[in-house]
């Protein structure tokens, strides 16, 4: 049985989520052709599950991290079409950007920032349950 506020500080983090998505796929939506077994945008109830891109995060312990636990970012481009590597940094920093400021604004009571941990970027900060 999961924890009530962890169900709903990850509900909330969803939603930070799937704006950003929503954001990526109004501006580089058509820029390539979707991965043939994968959903046209919006037709799925989840929107890292369809579309182009793919906006989530998996919680992470942090054993051997210099900033310990905290949630990776997990940003797919679903394409078998080649992405130049400075587009991809590109839009990667453009989400990285826009979840900081999402971040302050969906959790002002908390001190969440992302960081760059290694070869990922991470949400670290106040990830208590109380």
């Amino acid at each position: 049985m999961e924890h009530p506020v962890l169900i709903d500080f990850e509900k909330r983090l969803k939603a930070v989520f799937d704006r950003i998505d929503t954001e990526l796929e109004d501006r580089y939506g058509r820029l390539f052709p979707r991965h043939p077994s994968r959903p046209a945008r919006g037709e799925t109830c989840d929107s890292s599950q369809d579309g182009l891109f793919g906006v989530g995060a998996s919680f992470s312990a942090g054993f051997g991290s210099d900033f310990g636990r905290g949630y990776v970012l997990e940003l797919r481009i679903a394409t078998l079409s080649h992405v130049d590597g400075d587009l991809r940094e590109k839009i990667v920093s453009e989400a990285v950007e826009r979840l900081q400021a999402l971040l302050v604004q969906e959790f002002p009571e908390r001190k969440l920032k992302v960081v760059k941990d290694g070869e990922v970027y991470k949400i670290v900060g106040d990830l208590s349950l109380s």
